[in-house]
């Protein structure tokens, strides 16, 4: 994994919440000079982090590296997997939310930082009332998958921070 510093999650951040890599936009949201900005976009090119100019990203460098597949069974009602499915939606790292036909109510993909946010993924499900069950399985090999620097809007900036070894009001050298 790549070491980010605090600089640099700003500017993802920044390019997802605001869908451009702009240098001026990311300079107005984050307060990092223009010319900052421009050379860490381009580092983050260089290093990997951003794969394109579509602004895929390569989770793992980022720490995002756990990927959780659950099964999600739910008690059913009147439109349930429209709740269901946002209070799933909601949960910090899940990143997509299926409802499904069949004997499953809903897929849900994950990506995570730790075993430690595995466990409060499972904690979260419990806490939705209407969840009966769930199974969940951790991918061992990703074959093919596109993310899209969009995906952190589903994360705390905390999160990514902290899989970067950067505490929340320590100095990183950025």
């Amino acid at each position: 994994m790549s070491t980010l510093d605090r600089r640099d999650i700003d500017i993802l951040f920044a390019i997802a919440n605001n869908h451009t890599m702009s240098t001026e936009t990311i300079h107005e949201v984050t307060d990092i000079p223009k010319s900052t900005v421009h050379y860490r976009i381009q580092s983050l090119k260089d290093g990997g982090v951003i794969v394109n100019d579509l602004c895929e990203l390569a989770r793992e460098k980022i720490g995002l590296e756990i990927t959780v597949i659950s099964e999600v069974w739910a008690e059913y009602g009147e439109g349930y997997h429209e709740e269901i499915g946002e209070k799933l939606s909601d949960i910090e790292g899940v990143n997509q939310v299926y409802f499904t036909m069949g004997d499953t109510d809903f897929v849900v993909i994950a990506r995570l930082t730790s075993r430690d946010m595995v466990e409060k993924l499972v904690e979260d499900y419990e806490s939705i009332e209407e969840i009966r069950r769930t199974s969940s399985k951790f991918a061992i090999t990703t074959i093919k998958e596109t993310v899209g620097v969009s995906t952190l809007r589903d994360y705390d900036v905390e999160t990514v921070r902290a899989a970067q070894g950067l505490s929340e009001d320590g100095e990183d050298g950025g």
